[in-house]
């Protein structure tokens, strides 16, 4: 039996007929077994015991697996002879290991199979029982990234990938570690065309398939697809929109006519059905969203006219949509950075660097038209000015508005301190001349602060992505749900150095760590991947702003904690993180309602102070 056979045999026993999906047991008291009253200062005495029971168990367990994985790689690298340690018996060992130990490591196995495995089909069942069922066509518009990308091309270097996933797949992690530069040619687009370039042919996986998992046990929108299963959803009246996200809009649909299909969708579910759409987006796959709203709507585009949207879509269920664009991107495809890998300890970025160095880093994020999207929207009206930003906090000493900070500021590569107009300024001067055109002829940051303005945007596609420009669609019919997760530190500014390699001439400071500074990354609020402001203060406010909603379309906020499980690496059913909300029992739950037609039954649910801050953006309605 192998290493990892013998450890799972002896901490877990013999798996074989375990359900794959379990769901938690309830404590129950077996017939017979005896009943004894204990006080609380006792069982308190007792459960303090168990924890530091339980404390040495993880210790010592670890100690061990850090034994076995020095010696595995000892052996791969040749440092040391590992035959006798090969005829060792890990049998004898976990007899030599005091039981107490053992057991108590099975209890903590045992729990945290039980809270990643719970049952997701608990929440779908639970809705059937109260006579929801299926009821509105349900449409998915994946985030950024969690669309897999799958090779077509022909060509000889691409032969060796054909129908094989580059994004999403553990054949990604195959090509990019044992022919990085191959991978690189195939993942990055064409910098003047932002297509593919020659001999190159990627196209985003079609189906379930293409979103459920990123990677073999990495669940994204499974669990949703489980649930609605339980209400009568299949392929029939449920569909999953995939796109390549590494594209701007405008690519989307010249290359893929990705609108084109999702529109010919909508009226296909609703001519089938009977019932209007329900969209569900999540993160990039709302701003995506947004900008089909316009399209669909636009002569020479969509042609669908003003009232398409009214005709064809009852609800938009917005989940943790980065409506005002992610911080982290900034320093993305600014330095290839971000909190991930500035947080490192020195072995892993010394390790990073050899393998994925910074320039490289940058310049695969710059080719990729669609990222830059996430870039932020709103300016210092939104995000806040030297002094000053609407989330601030009553105990924060320096503001959120100064976005990029310079600890020495003595150069062009480092000069004062910088709001997020002053950022994105600053990233157009230090980027190469293809990467200014791309942003500048593919997006809008700013704010239109008339109705006139919204209403001249309407003719501009660069602008359809920004929902401080242009207004929701004439649907007064429509129905908007914002559902995100909050209570998870997220990137909300930066501390830069100016950094000696040529190709970077800027890079995190991560020597800053003090006060709110945790090496050279400030955390705000928000779901650890997109802040607050952007996930909430167009649900909040904006759209209730008639000129960016001038049909009156309600919204309905739901906040969700996040409440993770300590024992369950991606959170547990309670998280609040931006992608594993996506396996939250409440959130499902609400989906589920809302695609039965009972969203009408949901109640806002406010948890930040997100409408205190809104009202502290510099964004007014019209005299």
């Amino acid at each position: 039996m192998s290493t990892y056979g013998t450890i799972r045999r002896r901490l877990l026993g013999d798996s074989s007929s375990e359900p794959s999906r379990a769901s938690s047991p309830n404590p129950t008291v077996r017939d017979g077994e005896a009943v004894t009253l204990v006080s609380t200062s006792k069982l308190k005495k007792l459960t303090q015991k168990r924890s530091k029971r339980r404390q040495w168990s993880v210790f010592g367990l670890g100690g061990l697996l850090g034994i076995l994985i020095a010696a595995f790689f000892a052996q791969q690298h040749d440092v040391i002879n590992l035959e006798g340690l090969m005829e060792f018996n890990l049998d004898t060992l976990f007899d030599a290991i005091p039981v107490g130990i053992v057991n108590d490591a099975k209890d903590i196995t045992r729990h945290e199979r039980e809270t990643v495995n719970y049952d997701s089909f608990t929440v779908g069942l639970h809705l059937q029982s109260q006579g929801v069922k299926a009821r509105h066509p349900v449409i998915m518009i994946p985030g950024v990234i969690s669309t897999g990308l799958e090779s077509w091309g022909t060509e000889e270097m691409s032969r060796q990938y054909f129908r094989k996933r580059l994004w999403g797949s553990w054949s990604m992690m195959r090509a990019l570690i044992l022919d990085k530069a191959s991978w690189k040619r195939h993942i990055m687009l064409d910098k003047l065309t932002g297509l593919d370039p020659p001999g190159i042919k990627l196209r985003a996986a079609q189906g379930f398939d293409a979103a459920d998992f990123f990677i073999t046990g990495y669940w994204i929108w499974s669990k949703i697809l489980e649930n609605l299963a339980t209400l009568g959803y299949d392929p029939t009246n449920a569909f999953t929109a995939a796109y390549d996200w590494r594209l701007s809009c405008e690519k989307l649909e010249l290359r893929d006519h990705y609108f084109t299909r999702l529109k010919a969708h909508i009226e296909t579910a609703k001519k089938t059905s009977g019932e209007k759409v329900v969209l569900v987006s999540h993160s990039m796959g709302s701003q995506v969203l947004f900008y089909f709203f316009h399209w669909v709507e636009a002569a020479d585009y969509g042609d669908g006219g003003p009232t398409w949207v009214d005709d064809y879509v009852d609800s938009w269920i917005n989940i943790s949509g980065s409506m005002l664009g992610a911080l982290k991107g900034y320093p993305a495809v600014l330095s290839g950075e971000m909190k991930d890998t500035a947080q490192l300890n020195a072995f892993a970025v010394y390790g990073l660097e050899k393998f994925l160095a910074k320039h490289e880093r940058v310049e695969i994020f710059r080719a990729m038209p669609g990222a830059s999207s996430m870039l932020p929207i709103g300016g210092n009206a939104v995000w806040g000015n030297k002094t000053f930003a609407p989330d601030d906090s009553s105990n924060q000493t320096v503001s959120f508005g100064t976005f990029i900070n310079f600890k020495e500021r003595n150069s062009t590569q480092s000069p004062a301190n910088l709001t997020v107009e002053e950022s994105h300024a600053y990233l157009m001067e230090h980027s190469e001349t293809w990467y200014q055109d791309q942003v500048r002829g593919t997006y809008s940051y700013g704010v239109a602060h008339s109705r006139a303005e919204v209403e001249r945007n309407a003719k501009e596609p660069r602008k359809w992505m920004n929902p401080l420009e242009t207004r929701l669609p004439l649907a007064p019919h429509l129905k908007i749900y914002c559902f995100y997760g909050v209570g998870k530190p997220t990137e909300r500014s930066y501390w830069y150095r100016e950094e000696r390699d040529p190709l970077i001439n800027v890079t995190i400071d991560t020597s800053l760590t003090f006060g709110d500074i945790d090496h050279g990354v400030i955390m705000g609020e928000g779901d650890g991947t997109v802040p607050l402001m952007s996930n909430g203060y167009m649900c909040a406010k904006g759209w209730r702003i008639n000129r960016y909603n001038p049909a009156g379309v309600k919204i309905k906020v739901y906040e969700m904690p996040h409440e993770p499980d300590r024992f369950s690496a991606r959170g547990g059913p309670n998280t609040g993180d931006h992608v594993d909300i996506l396996g939250r029992a409440s959130l499902n739950d609400l989906i589920l309602r809302v695609a039965g037609g009972k969203g009408n039954h949901i109640e806002e649910n406010y948890v930040t102070k997100i409408r205190e801050y809104s009202e502290k953006v510099k964004i007014y309605e019209e005299p």
